[in-house]
């Protein structure tokens, strides 16, 4: 006897829904509907209506070029070493959106135990990351990453900071005296970008915007070689505008 369709429909639904999800998974970078329809053998009519629904339920998402990505929903659904590893995925594709919507080289940042830490960069053949030539735990006093880190912090953490880490003379550009470093930072307003003009590095230019979430230090940071320097001050902007899907990723 043949299966009515009416009871298996539903259980088919959800089956067809978890292939989705699997094909959407194994791709951390984007895939498209086409590749998700020969994955699964689903029919493009039948895979749109059920992306619909998947992407108004925050289970997957599509990005810029029209990919589809693992979304909100199902990273919450994940956990232990799995969730971290798909959030950290997650957070990678945001930045590398950033980094082509600024066309800059762009660094996730933050300040742990005491310590500048770089925790992610993307970069590109035209989007090359600054050349670290100097440890950035270091060059707080220094970089734009290093500057934005320690306006978020108070005096005495400041202070702590600067009697660990010197701060040494990288460039004829870079401020070594620490009054008048303490005074630029408690000049710096939160909404403006803290910029480095080639006071870490010669030939390099960074911006650096802070990322405020709960008591944490953050920032997002991007970087030019000096001949693009006339893009910082509206990349910055743009980087600044942009900070908020970041910070989504990192509240999840």
């Amino acid at each position: 006897m043949a299966l009515k369709p009416e009871p298996t429909a539903p259980f088919h639904s959800v089956q067809y829904a978890l292939r989705v999800l699997e094909s959407v998974s194994k791709h951390g970078n984007g895939v498209t509907d086409a590749q998700i329809s020969r994955e699964t053998g689903l029919p493009t009519g039948h895979l749109a209506s059920l992306l619909l629904t998947l992407r108004r339920e925050g289970y997957v998402e599509q990005v810029s070029d029209g990919a589809y990505v693992i979304g909100a929903s199902l990273l919450l659904l994940a956990s232990g070493a799995a969730r971290r590893q798909a959030l950290e995925d997650r957070l990678q594709l945001t930045l590398s959106e950033l980094r082509d919507s600024v066309g800059a080289a762009v660094y996730l940042s933050r300040y742990v135990d005491g310590e500048v830490s770089v925790t992610q960069v993307a970069d590109g053949p035209l989007t090359p990351a600054v050349n670290e030539w100097v440890d950035f735990r270091s060059s707080a006093h220094a970089s734009a990453v290093g500057k934005c880190l320690l306006a978020q912090l108070d005096h005495d953490g400041r202070r702590d900071h600067i009697s660990r880490h010197r701060t040494a003379r990288l460039t004829s550009r870079t401020i070594t005296d620490e009054k008048i470093l303490f005074s630029q930072l408690d000049a710096q307003s939160a909404t403006v970008p803290v910029l480095d003009l080639q006071e870490y590095a010669v030939g390099t230019v960074c911006a650096a915007v802070p990322l405020t979430a709960g008591s944490a230090a953050g920032c997002l940071a991007l970087s030019l070689p000096i001949e693009d320097a006339h893009r910082l001050r509206s990349a910055a902007e743009t980087l600044s505008r942009r900070a908020a899907p970041v910070l989504l990723s990192l509240a999840l």
